[in-house]
């Protein structure tokens, strides 16, 4: 129990680093690459007239 409390207070992290940044570049990847699918797809109704950003690259059918 005495070996446990010193862990916890040594100040050591509990979760990896290396893991959280994984973690934030992969939910960063879903958000960027879902919004390319989103504005490359059709507009849902209400959204048909509006532009697309500059950033969102076009993606054409064949």
């Amino acid at each position: 129990m005495t070996h446990l409390m010193m862990d916890v207070s040594s100040g050591a992290p509990h979760f990896p680093v290396a893991a959280s940044v994984v973690l934030g570049a992969g939910f960063l990847t879903a958000v960027i690459l879902g919004s390319v699918a989103w504005y490359n797809s059709r507009r849902p109704v209400g959204w048909e007239d509006k532009e697309r950003p500059d950033f969102v690259p076009e993606i054409k059918e064949e």
